[in-house]
């Protein structure tokens, strides 16, 4: 009768081939430490936060202390009478901002990508990055003294024209397409660097043959440029869609009066003031957990619709 052989060599043989692979590429590994330690560090390790919001956390009684609710905040949220409110202004916030704030940077890319003078390209460049690195404060600031009703430049020109003040930061029909049009020129020239640096990986040979077939700027960016850089468009589209949920917090709360919030209030500003001005802990940290759920439905359905219709999704 034939004995069992033991699986205990082959497993030391494979530990010991693993550990010589590490020692053996020890640079590169070294090179993602600091990244895998933020990771762990900060994504990782506060996730045993979420159970707050299945707790009525009391700082006085601390984590352990405070008694479980259940699904209790989630049911108060989703009761809550600005519930469809909230839901309304952040999916139509996104919305727009999937409209337009996702498609320029493609075009500002191509346009770029067109110039031919490599020192009037990169000035150019480095010109529609600066407003990335303005904070939202800073962007409030500016949108104030544009569009405010006493001190703005254009209801200064309005009135040199004899018109009357027109007040654009109370208006609830302006605000939706006053907080879109800030982030498409906070943000545009910076989601450039992605689809600028997939565009350089286009083989110039193939530029070479268009313009032997006759093919004209225009053909060859819709045969060869866009064609390139597809797979790298619809990446960033489904990770888009993962973040439906998730507006700019400083920037709403910057830009959010009483004479509007009827569609300016949405799910970030609804949990910091009843998270934080409020104290209510676990309903703020409810509704973060709802918006990541969310946000996970949504990222899995665009991925798997991705990939039926042929293209290579996230995973």
């Amino acid at each position: 009768m034939e004995q069992p052989v033991s699986a205990a060599p082959e497993r030391k043989a494979h530990s010991a081939s693993l550990w010589t692979r590490i020692l053996r590429h020890r640079t590169i590994y070294l090179l993602m430490l600091p990244g895998i330690l933020y990771f762990i560090v900060f994504k990782f390790g506060p996730l045993w936060g979420l159970l707050l919001a299945f707790k009525d956390y009391n700082p006085y009684l601390g984590f352990a202390g405070s008694e479980w609710t259940g699904f209790g905040h989630f049911a108060a949220l989703f009761s809550d009478p600005n519930f469809y409110t909230m839901f309304r202004n952040t999916l139509a916030i996104n919305l727009l901002g999937l409209v337009f704030n996702f498609p320029v940077p493609i075009v500002l890319a191509l346009m770029l990508n067109e110039i031919r003078h490599e020192t009037f390209k990169r000035i150019n460049q480095s010109i529609v990055y600066m407003p990335h690195f303005l904070s939202w404060v800073v962007v409030a600031s500016m949108t104030y003294f544009i569009l405010s009703a006493d001190v703005g430049i254009v209801n200064k020109v309005i009135a040199s024209w004899g018109g009357e003040p027109v007040s654009f930061l109370s208006r609830v029909n302006a605000f939706w397409a006053m907080i879109t049009a800030q982030s498409v020129w906070k943000e545009a020239g910076w989601g450039t660097i992605i689809f600028l640096a997939a565009m350089a990986g286009v083989d110039p040979q193939r530029y070479e043959a268009a313009v032997v077939d006759g093919a004209n700027r225009w053909r060859q960016i819709w045969h060869i440029t866009l064609p390139a850089i597809r797979p790298t468009i619809v990446i960033l589209l489904v990770l888009r869609l993962g973040n439906m949920f998730d507006v700019g917090f400083e920037q709403v709360l910057l830009m959010m009066n009483p004479l509007v919030m009827s569609v300016a209030e949405v799910f970030d500003t609804y949990s910091y003031t009843r998270g934080i001005l409020q104290g209510n802990v676990s309903v703020g940290v409810a509704v973060g957990m709802f918006k990541g759920i969310v946000g996970l439905l949504l990222i899995v359905t665009a991925n798997k619709v991705v990939k039926r219709l042929g293209q290579e999704g996230i995973y």
